[in-house]
């Protein structure tokens, strides 16, 4: 069974910046795809960004430019570097995975970590 543990969270003024990482044990990571997804209380799932096994990433519109995904497959960790903070970003982040290619729909992936608050204050 994959498991996958997320950390980096915190508190950060907007302006600031934050990087989460996400480890993941029990898949070859190497041919794993992984996604990140924040949640706000009363509302869906949103997709974050995204990045597959070969290297290949996606971001949503609303974070494009302003976060980073990356993968260390040695550490078998993603990361996700989050600067330009705003308010709006105030959410649970989570991290998932799946084979194949990544996308942004989570309805494509299996397991998920218990998530890391990432709060954004004015």
């Amino acid at each position: 069974q994959v498991q996958l543990a997320e950390s980096g969270g915190g508190l950060v003024q907007a302006g600031g910046s934050l990087r989460l990482s996400c480890s993941v044990s029990g898949r070859t990571f190497s041919s794993y795809s992984n996604a990140w997804f924040r949640q706000t209380p009363g509302k869906e799932r949103e997709f974050v960004s995204a990045i597959s096994w070969n290297g290949n990433t996606l971001y949503a519109d609303s974070v494009r430019g302003r976060f980073t995904i990356s993968r260390d497959n040695g550490k078998n960790t993603v990361y996700l570097q989050m600067n330009s903070l705003k308010p709006e970003d105030t959410a649970l982040y989570f991290c998932t995975g799946k084979y194949l290619r990544a996308t942004s729909t989570p309805q494509d992936y299996e397991y998920w970590g218990q998530g890391t608050q990432v709060t954004v204050s004015t």
